[in-house]
């Protein structure tokens, strides 16, 4: 599987179906969508919940305080299974079996060929169970089912196998000094990794924090999302069948002022990489600089500029901009949500954006065929249906949706504002749902100077079919990514990481090797060499 375009693989993958429409009076309009599938009862997913417990030394284990959580599904509300809570001690104990097996342990003693061995039969595993994993990850997510089974599970297939095939290349270089002397680095693991990753990706995130660090030799402690604990527990069971030594990955389920707050002040780990809020971001950082001065990656919030230039093929850049915003419910760091279009085209796109929006196929995610399912949860939810009355208040132009979708679940209609303003809220904040905001521009210096204006920096997209412009643009932007004429391309040889208050550090790629290595010079004193 080569470079990964979420959007045409989506394409593909999820042709439209024929559905029943919903009607729903906002203001003075009726807006239509294909939304019959969110008011039928919830499909049964074909799976059922076999690992809620902590994977702690190889062994699933109940939290030491006994208690556990609920994980929702997002489709009604309702509880999918309790999971064992993690907190203070439940981290100690992982990292204590973390740190023994790195200080003592076979994993970062065995040759590199032979871990990488263990991962690439855990990839052979998890392509194995693909179809199991992918319905666990939309029960407990929400998000499509072929999204999942099609796209996100091959995924991260691909990922285990590229850091397996990275395992054995990582070497450090001899290096010529003045003076009689021999000079090497050596590239060493860091150590004990704490890892935390977000409910929007819970299983391609893991990949993208797993990988490189069992690469280079490391051992870990993750902790899951408490909205999505479920597929990283069911997958961790597949890296102990595919012979991963006990305590080299251990997965701690939990909250983040609790478990997340253990993790990171810990004195004994020696290397955090995050992915969530900006906001969680800087308590990381604090709680880092105060233990241990830990060195931290993190991968934070977007509020991504897509540029429709003058010359863009208008129906070509509407679907485009249509995925880079809505794929996985909005729910996404890189989403292209503030959409900038050229005051020449602007009209004809927003019509078109508008008619594309109706045409979206809201529902259950196991339901073959449709394109967008529930948000995460209720705090989500509210979230964005605040952001949407804010920018009606605000003056926008709501174009179509605006509201909710039936009466069970987290359901939002996709919504599109034009006539969007810079100061507006849903200008500069980051939403995370289905609203698309269409704002307009008149040439090159005032796009550039508006798409910068953010304090985010983690991705952009361009799309004009004059290379001159894409030059200039893709050097203009602030941003870890710019994508031209596609948006979401997520191969694993390719970093991603942001600027400013979008994080630190690069993932994926071999930029992400970086994180989880030590540099160490030696230097040797030559008597006599016969060069130099």
């Amino acid at each position: 599987m080569a470079t990964r375009r979420i959007s045409s693989l989506l394409s593909r993958s999820l042709p439209l179906i024929p559905s029943g429409g919903k009607n729903s009076y906002f203001g003075r309009r009726i807006y239509r969508y294909s939304t019959a599938a969110a008011l039928e009862d919830p499909i049964k997913p074909p799976v059922s919940i076999e690992y809620d417990k902590l994977l702690i030394n190889g062994q699933f284990v109940d939290a030491a305080s006994g208690k556990t959580f609920p994980t929702l599904d997002p489709r009604t509300g309702e509880v999918i299974a309790h999971v064992a809570e993690g907190d203070a001690e439940d981290i100690n104990r992982a990292v204590a079996a973390a740190r023994k097996a790195f200080d003592e342990g076979p994993w970062p003693r065995m040759t590199a060929y032979e871990r990488s061995k263990i991962m690439l039969r855990f990839a052979d595993l998890v392509e194995k169970h693909n179809d199991e994993i992918a319905a666990l990850e939309t029960w407990d997510n929400g998000k499509p089912y072929e999204q999942s089974a099609n796209v996100e599970i091959p995924m991260i297939v691909r990922i285990f196998r590229y850091y397996a095939g990275w395992a054995d290349k990582i070497h450090g270089l001899t290096i010529r000094a003045d003076g009689p002397l021999h000079v090497q680095t050596l590239h060493e693991p860091i150590g004990v990794a704490g890892q935390i990753i977000p409910w929007n990706f819970p299983l391609l995130i893991f990949a993208w924090k797993v990988g490189p660090a069992l690469a280079c030799g490391n051992t870990i402690v993750l902790k899951t999302a408490e909205l999505t604990p479920l597929s990283a527990l069911l997958v961790s069971k597949l890296f102990l069948e595919a012979g991963l030594p006990s305590g080299v990955l251990n997965v701690v389920s939990g909250f983040g002022p609790t478990a997340g707050a253990a993790l990171c002040s810990h004195m004994d780990v020696d290397k955090l990489a995050f992915t969530g809020s900006t906001e969680t971001g800087k308590v990381i950082l604090e709680l880092a600089a105060k233990s241990n001065l830990k060195p931290v990656t993190l991968e934070l919030g977007g509020k991504s500029p897509f540029i429709v230039c003058e010359d863009a093929d208008v129906d070509k850049a509407v679907e485009q901009a249509h995925s880079a915003l809505f794929f996985n419910q909005g729910q996404c760091c890189c989403a292209g949500s503030r959409t900038f279009v050229h005051e020449k085209i602007y009209d004809e796109f927003v019509e078109k954006a508008k008619a594309r929006a109706m045409k979206r196929t809201v529902g259950d995610p196991f339901k073959s065929g449709t394109e967008q399912g529930p948000q995460i949860d209720a705090v989500q939810f509210k979230k964005i249906l605040k952001y949407i009355r804010s920018g009606t208040e605000s003056g926008a132009k709501l174009e179509t949706g605006g509201d909710k979708l039936g009466t069970k679940g987290y359901y939002i209609q996709p919504t599109v504002f034009s006539n969007v303003k810079d100061d507006m809220l849903i200008a500069k904040e980051e939403i995370f749902g289905p609203v698309q905001s269409i704002l307009k521009f008149k040439d090159l210096d005032e796009v550039i100077q508006r798409a910068n204006n953010t304090r985010y920096g983690l991705a952009a997209g361009v799309f004009t079919q004059n290379l001159d412009t894409a030059n200039t643009l893709m050097r203009a932007l602030r941003a870890g990514t710019v994508w031209i004429n596609c948006f979401d391309v997520f191969d694993a040889t390719i970093p991603f990481g942001g600027y400013k208050m979008s994080g630190q550090g690069r993932e994926k790629g071999e930029y992400s090797l970086k994180n989880y290595l030590q540099v160490k010079a030696v230097v040797t004193s030559l008597k006599n060499p016969a060069w130099l």
